[in-house]
């Protein structure tokens, strides 16, 4: 006989229960969404595994004030989301230096299939990308490159940025604009170049 796997909403029930295999399973199917978004948002591997361990600890201390009137998902990406925010306002008024470089070709976004070998000069010019692009999302103020991120890399709709960050939608999609814009600015001698 073939179990179906609990949903989301049967497993924050059983975690609230104080069931922490439940929620174990929570954490397990969300963890490589959370990572990618902070990853994103923060620019820094080692800082995006210390962010989304810490999402996770703070869902487990709130999941007793998790209502479900929306998806546990779009809860997580909230907190996660409100996270980078702080820290990345927090570098803004203590600046750190420079992001860091992706660090030994980890890709964030990456699932565990195997990939066809590049051309040896591809992953310069890749890392020259993804460097020059690090570099524009960092001029972004972090509202800006949150409702980015989540636009660009999660692929989320408008609703859903506005749900997550806490704003209209209105705002999401002028927050988009400027965010694009200054992109466009920052990396226009790069694509020219292209």
């Amino acid at each position: 006989m073939d179990e179906e796997e609990p949903t989301d909403e049967e497993l924050v029930r059983r975690s609230k229960l104080g069931n922490t295999h439940a929620f174990d399973e929570l954490v397990t199917r969300h963890r490589r969404r959370i990572f990618a978004l902070v990853y994103q948002m923060l620019g820094s591997a080692d800082e995006a595994m210390d962010v989304a361990q810490e999402v996770f600890i703070r869902a487990w201390q709130s999941l007793e004030g998790f209502d479900g009137r929306h998806a546990f998902s779009t809860w997580l990406h909230r907190i996660a989301t409100n996270r980078a925010i702080d820290i990345c306002r927090m570098r803004a008024r203590r600046p750190q230096g420079e992001w860091s470089e992706t660090p030994d070709g980890i890709d964030a976004a990456s699932r565990t299939t195997p990939s066809t070998p590049e051309r040896p000069g591809d992953s310069i010019d890749r890392a020259e990308v993804q460097r020059r692009i690090d570099a524009a999302l960092a001029t972004l103020s972090p509202d800006h490159r949150a409702v980015l991120v989540l636009r660009e890399i999660e692929d989320l709709s408008y609703e859903e940025i506005a749900e997550r960050v806490g704003c209209s939608h209105g705002t999401v999609m002028s927050r988009l604009f400027h965010a694009r814009r200054k992109m466009q600015l920052e990396l226009r001698d790069f694509y020219e170049r292209l």
